[in-house]
């Protein structure tokens, strides 16, 4: 295959420190807190009230929207509490919190799902709360069956994981290939789609070799090796560099064909479609300069991260910032009773030296932000129009196609805040569109 580029893009240092840090399963924490969002599309309804008992595996909420997802239980015990509460940002959502048990006893409703259609895998994907759990959660169901004037001809499997410290999807190539693949086959074959390509940085020559070794008497199935440069695992850059195509302004992957899903995501495909146990875990990376000890941890949905860090050992110095996902991408949390949620693939801690924001200066227009911006955008024009307040000039600048990649705000000299700017623009345009 002949690899096409995508433009810009940055070396960050990795810090892959837990690369070789084979999963370890952290136990029952001592309260489990369960947001009824942690997804794009509608919120859930909380099903349950306080004092009520729950078991392992079972609907906490739900929604009748297509865009959305049920979320489960990931433990058993009694419901302490379901009240709204700050997670991030500035808008409360409905969490519902659980004191454990200890008995982890399995709802009645776990089941085997009958896939023997498209509808019938749909409907099993969906039941099973599936969101993808490499990006934003966007619900699995709805990305698997695209409007029906559109043809799929590529299933894209992300496996870059080009964010510095994160390695989580790492150890999923290295500790269950065999089961990436088989959630591959399930997927191209209840969807119909020709042919599926994973794509791994070059970076990671032992997972390369892993999932090579499992396709190499599997039609239809390759593995591509690609090169080292961030964002190379944001989904428009990975479609542009394994097939050449280039995803529309304001339009999805699969206008041209494409549907791109998380190595961890059709993993758990597979684990599903064999036991019926819906989303109630998540693969973690805990590191950082302050974090004593770190790994990667099997963590039960709903655990507060202050736990996951103990269970690393705590910390060796004073932590100032903590983060969910990487430092490019990732968000900053104001506490450490923030739950792990079906996205969170990193959980990093900080301490003065590293977690400090740099002062802004002035823009010196260099425009290094215009030449590693993967979007082709003009960074340092948004982010002016942004602190002048001059939002309607903005959707000249096509500032909606913004990733939010923070390759801007890395290269630049004077330490602008280019990608919070961009994101309070793309906030206010998103706003104004309602209306």
């Amino acid at each position: 295959m002949k690899f096409q580029d995508f433009k810009g893009g940055v070396h960050p240092l990795q810090f892959k420190n837990t690369m070789e840090c084979a999963t370890v399963k952290m136990g029952i924490p001592t309260k489990i807190i369960v947001p009824m969002v942690q997804h794009i599309g509608a919120p859930c309804q909380a099903l349950v009230k306080k004092g009520d008992a729950v078991k392992v595996g079972q609907v906490l909420g739900d929604s009748e929207a297509f865009v959305s997802v049920p979320i489960h239980s990931s433990v058993s015990g009694t419901v302490v509490s379901v009240d709204e509460r700050i997670i991030s940002g500035n808008k409360p959502i409905v969490c519902i919190e659980i004191k454990p048990d200890g008995l982890q006893d399995i709802s009645e409703d776990i089941k085997t799902p009958v896939v023997d259609s498209k509808d019938s895998f749909l409907k099993a994907i969906r039941a099973s709360g599936l969101t993808g759990l490499g990006g934003a959660g966007f619900p699995a169901h709805v990305k698997l069956n695209p409007p029906k004037n559109t043809k799929i001809d590529t299933l894209i499997i992300n496996a870059a994981e080009c964010e510095p410290y994160i390695t989580s999807d790492y150890r999923e190539c290295m500790e269950n290939a065999e089961n990436i693949i088989e959630g591959i086959k399930h997927v191209i074959k209840w969807t119909g789609i020709p042919r599926a390509i994973i794509g791994t940085e070059d970076n990671k020559p032992e997972a390369i070799k892993k999932l090579k070794e499992a396709v190499k008497s599997i039609d239809g199935i390759t593995v591509q090796s690609l090169k080292s440069r961030y964002p190379q695992g944001a989904e428009k850059m990975l479609i542009k560099t394994l097939t050449g195509r280039e995803v529309p302004s304001g339009k999805l992957p699969s206008e041209v064909g494409c549907l791109v899903m998380n190595v961890a995501s059709v993993s758990f495909v597979a684990e599903y479609l064999k036991t019926g146990m819906p989303l109630i875990k998540k693969r973690v990376t805990v590191d950082g300069s302050s974090v004593k000890k770190p790994q990667n941890v099997e963590v039960l949905i709903g655990t507060p991260i202050g736990e996951v860090f103990d269970y690393s050992g705590g910390f060796k110095s004073d932590p100032v910032k903590f983060i969910m996902g990487g430092p490019m991408m990732g968000v900053s949390l104001y506490s450490d009773e923030i739950p792990v949620m079906k996205y969170t693939n990193a959980l990093l801690a900080f301490n003065e030296k590293e977690g400090k924001i740099p002062d802004e200066n002035a823009c010196i227009r260099c425009g290094r932000c215009v030449k590693v911006c993967p979007m082709n955008l003009l960074p340092f024009d948004i982010d002016r129009l942004v602190k002048a307040n001059l939002f309607d000039d903005l959707g000249n600048y096509d500032t909606l196609d913004c990733i939010e990649c923070g390759a801007c705000a890395y290269i630049c000299p004077a330490k602008r805040l280019l990608t919070q700017s961009i994101r309070l623009g793309k906030d206010v345009l998103r706003r104004k569109a309602k209306k």
